[in-house]
């Protein structure tokens, strides 16, 4: 059979002729085009220049930023700003320079971000400086009122101190977060003074755990504890100005809102969860109804970030731009699109000031409002490049949300969706999202097949939307099982089964609320969301039920999440088959941390208050009393699904584990003995017959012990975390050696603030470097 050669390859002859030839005709050169590119994507040179062409690789420049950002998280010591300044100009005239040559722009291109990702750090870091509490203390705060987040039982208050007494003037932090059992009627805005226990922000329980202690620091908190009796009115502040006004205006407004609607709806949780999804006040929730919801894999609903804020801007946009149509002189000689998206850019601006313009709301603004500039100038909207301008505006304002694992979701599941669309429009003809050309006559068309009507377009729909949130939930459980140690693996109902209630019930009933809400009208709306809350909270009952409904996972090696996330990007980043395929070496090396990630036998608190164990049964069990964080940090890291209170009564039921009023001592894995000293009557005779010796004390010299770690020394090491090994103890310190960063300082010259009994400050002597082996016999 002869055939006619065209641009794109060999078209049969037979089927010339006719519409249906001239349409199989006109098609045959895409395909041929498709099939080319997929053969040629086998050839490295040619896989490239498609994804260069695709301009593809500028999407690795904010994950270069973000490398930078973590490179100046990991630092050692505060580094200086002059050098990285130079090296960011530097790689500014290179990028200019070297016009022109691919390459080379390339190599200056990811130097510029790179460096840049490590500047905005840096300078992020320094705005927000203050002064971080140094141990626990009691003190008479004066200040106002920033935020009140109400609970069943009592209340969080963020409060901006304008006086501490006791405190030296230069070390008062800026913010303080207390919580009370007592709020009484106190308010954002409010001036108060208040006695109150303060504790220095918690630091990681363990070595590459959760330090909350940073993102304290960023937050402007400098130290956190509870109020000691009654919060009194105090004279009136110094004005903070209009954007303080207004934020605690918002909050105000927040809480009655919350208020409103948990007093509508009652019924416990589903009111109070009612009010997180309308205002963003989760903390009414009660713990139970916070396990409920994180068993099933949909802890999500009560958090207000990008599915909210993307229907608010598209519920939005949607109505204005009908409103506007409803016009035919507007329809036909304006451009209502971009107008519509202009509205749209100030409700979703507004829905973020009303939710309190949270981390997670503010990154979704960024996103949102990306994306509907792009349609304000008319490009398309939801696009890979959009989302790399977002994770870059992310990067430049707020870059220490990098590390967080709020971002890494967030991201790794809209890039995740936006692969899925693009896929999607490539396998699609050119003209399937056309508008179809009704004054051209043409034949009379066979009545279609089921499979190709309307059902089977909404079938496909729905294929596709749940295609998509499989992949989407692919993509952040590397991110889940890595920070919360945990997957989910009935997510794939819940999730879709949130989305819808979000989308039908939770989103309109919370802007139509709102608009009622001052008129009295809006007790309805708040019974239309409940309805839906109460179906999501049932199915999640059922799910969190189940067998295997949530499976714990210990701790990965610290390098496992990176490499997984290089395996995400390059399949989510890169078109060609070829360079996916990097994707394959990525994962391995992920999945090789994540099965081999560290194990402990002992990791004691950067507190030196308490010590985790692990017993002949393999789980672990503690000496000393460890708070709700640290024993909670250690569960989740151990993969135990044990409730954290329940592990400060573990050192019950270990083997040979003894308790008095002046410490502890339990049996160490492998043999030896453990002492935690409580009194420095203990000193004596535990620094004699135990290998390690744990106080929150300053330790005598000598001590005979192998190991001692007491205040000084974890002031310098913080948690550390030791495993048996053949020849003794590997050791694995929290805070590098001579770490000394803003939200976590160096140890004072130990010589100006206190001395060891015996008079030589030696506690050097039983420190080994981090993974040496430490021998105690």
């Amino acid at each position: 059979m002869r055939s006619h050669q065209g641009r794109g390859g060999a078209v049969p002859n037979a089927f010339r002729g006719g519409r249906a030839g001239d349409a199989l005709q006109a098609a045959w050169p895409r395909r041929a085009s498709a099939v080319s590119a997929r053969i040629g994507g086998l050839s490295p040179s040619r896989a490239w220049a498609e994804e260069w062409d695709e301009r593809r690789p500028f999407l690795w420049l904010p994950v270069t930023a973000g490398a930078g950002v973590f490179l100046y998280l990991a630092a050692d010591r505060e580094p200086v700003l002059w050098l990285p300044l130079l090296l960011l100009a530097l790689a500014a005239l290179g990028c200019v320079a070297l016009r022109g040559r691919p390459v080379p722009l390339g190599a200056a291109l990811a130097l510029f971000a790179l460096v840049g990702g490590f500047v905005s750090a840096e300078l992020r870091a320094r705005s927000v400086a203050t002064p971080m509490l140094d141990r626990v203390r009691i003190a008479k705060l004066t200040g106002t009122v920033e935020e009140v987040d109400l609970r069943p039982a009592g209340a969080r208050i963020l409060l901006a101190v304008t006086g501490a007494d006791g405190l030296d003037a230069a070390h008062v932090p800026r913010r303080v977060r207390l919580t009370t059992k007592r709020p009484g009627d106190i308010a954002a805005g409010a001036s108060v003074a208040v006695t109150a226990r303060l504790l220095p922000p918690s630091h990681a329980a363990a070595p590459d755990g959760y330090d909350f202690a940073r993102d304290a620091y960023f937050s402007g908190i400098g130290a956190v504890g509870s109020a000691l009796g009654r919060i009194a009115p105090a004279p009136a502040a110094a004005d903070a100005g209009a954007v303080a006004r207004l934020h605690r205006a918002v909050d105000r407004a927040r809480n009655a809102l919350a208020m409103r609607v948990s007093a509508v709806v009652g019924d416990g949780d589903v009111g109070a969860i009612a009010a997180a999804m309308v205002t963003g006040k989760r903390d009414l929730l009660s713990a139970n109804g916070r396990e409920v919801i994180r068993e099933a894999g949909i802890f999500h609903i009560i958090t207000i970030a990008g599915v909210q804020m993307t229907l608010v801007a598209g519920l939005v946009f949607g109505l204005a731009r009908r409103a506007l149509a409803a016009s035919p002189t507007l329809a036909l000689r304006y451009p209502i699109k971009s107008w519509a998206a202009l509205v749209a850019l100030v409700g979703a601006v507004f829905y973020d000031i009303g939710t309190g313009s949270r981390v997670g709301t503010q990154r979704a603004l960024f996103m949102t409002s990306i994306m509907l500039v792009a349609v304000l100038v008319g490009r398309r909207a939801l696009t890979m490049r959009n989302l790399g301008f977002a994770a870059l505006a992310v990067i430049a304002i707020e870059p220490e949300q990098v590390a967080g694992a709020s971002f890494q979701l967030s991201f790794a599941a809209v890039s995740a969706l936006i692969a899925v669309q693009e896929a999607r429009m490539r396998r699609a003809p050119d003209d399937l999202f056309a508008e179809p050309d009704r004054r051209r006559p043409g034949p009379r068309a066979a009545k279609a097949p089921p499979w190709r009507g309307r059902a089977g377009r909404a079938g496909q729909g729905i294929v596709h939307l749940l295609g998509a949130t499989v992949f989407a939930t692919l993509a952040t459980a590397s991110f889940m099982a890595a920070e919360f140690h945990e997957l989910s693996p009935y997510v794939f109902v819940g999730n879709p089964l949130t989305l819808a209630m979000i989308e039908f019930f939770a989103v309109p009933g919370a802007l139509l609320g709102t608009v009622l809400y001052p008129l009295g009208l809006d007790a309805p709306v708040w019974h239309w969301v409940a309805w839906g809350i109460r179906a999501v909270m049932w199915v999640a009952g059922k799910l969190g039920a189940a067998p295997m409904s949530t499976v714990h996972l210990p701790n990965f090696a610290p390098w496992a999440l990176p490499w997984l996330a290089l395996a995400l990007l390059s399949v989510v980043i890169w078109r060609t088959a070829l360079l996916r395929l990097t994707a394959v070496p990525f994962l391995a090396l992920g999945l090789a941390g994540a099965a081999w990630g560290p194990r402990d036998d002992v990791t004691v608190a950067p507190t030196g208050d308490a010590v985790a164990i692990r017993g002949a049964d393999g789980r672990l069990g503690t000496l000393g009393k460890a708070s709700a964080f640290t024993a909670e940090q250690w569960l989740r890291a151990d993969g135990d699904p044990r409730d954290p209170d329940a592990l400060g009564k573990a050192a019950l039921v270990l083997p040979g584990a003894r308790c008095d009023r002046v410490g502890c001592t339990a049996p160490l894995p492998g043999g030896g003995a453990v002492a935690l000293v409580t009194d420095a009557a203990a000193f004596a005779e535990d620094c004699r017959r135990a290998v390690l010796v744990v106080t929150p004390l300053v330790a005598p010299v000598p001590c005979a012990s192998a190991l001692v770690l007491d205040r000084i020394a974890l002031e310098r090491s913080g948690a550390v975390a030791l495993r048996r090994t053949g020849g003794g103890w590997a050791r694995r310190d929290a805070r590098a050696p001579g770490e000394d960063r803003p939200w976590s300082p160096g140890p004072v010259a130990r010589a100006k603030l206190r001395a060891r009994p015996g008079g030589d400050d030696a506690d050097g002597a039983d420190a080994a470097p981090d993974g040496e082996p430490v021998r105690i016999p």
